[in-house]
């Protein structure tokens, strides 16, 4: 679990906050984010990287597969993360969409969770290992659906 407390500053014009727009002063509390809300930002933010399938192995796509049937969804499937006091590392598992170029996907997906996690969380990402995993042919069908014509 990762929790930090805010510090603050005088701002510099005087006006009785910090550069973040909050009072200026000691700080008024601990603020604990869960580890999973992080690995769930970052799942989140795949979403819309062009090219990423699936996020997840083989396994991980099978149990959200059983997820889906009964209407529940595990956005960090697939993202594990390591959570500091400021800073964050994440590991990601992505099966590619063929024939979008694999190099692309790891950075736009790297940039992706960066983006998220530095706006949304506030804390630094250190790094952003992407694991492609598969490649997913435009006329495969996926996994679960063969089993279940079988």
């Amino acid at each position: 679990m990762n929790s930090f407390t805010p510090t603050s500053s005088p701002h510099p014009h005087g006006t009785g906050t910090d550069d973040s727009g909050s009072p200026a002063g000691p700080p008024r509390g601990k603020t604990v984010i869960n580890d999973a809300v992080v690995a769930k930002i970052a799942g989140l933010a795949l979403r819309d990287v062009a090219g990423i399938h699936a996020v997840g192995g083989g396994a991980a796509r099978a149990l959200g597969a059983i997820r889906g049937a009964i209407n529940s969804t595990d956005h960090s499937q697939g993202v594990s993360v390591e959570v500091g006091e400021s800073q964050v590392a994440v590991d990601l598992s992505v099966v590619a969409g063929y024939p979008v170029p694999l190099q692309q996907i790891a950075e736009d997906a790297r940039t992706a969770i960066i983006d998220a996690i530095e706006t949304l969380v506030g804390l630094t990402v250190t790094e952003v290992n992407v694991t492609i995993n598969d490649v997913h042919l435009p006329d495969e069908t996926d996994d679960t659906a063969r089993a279940d014509v079988q």
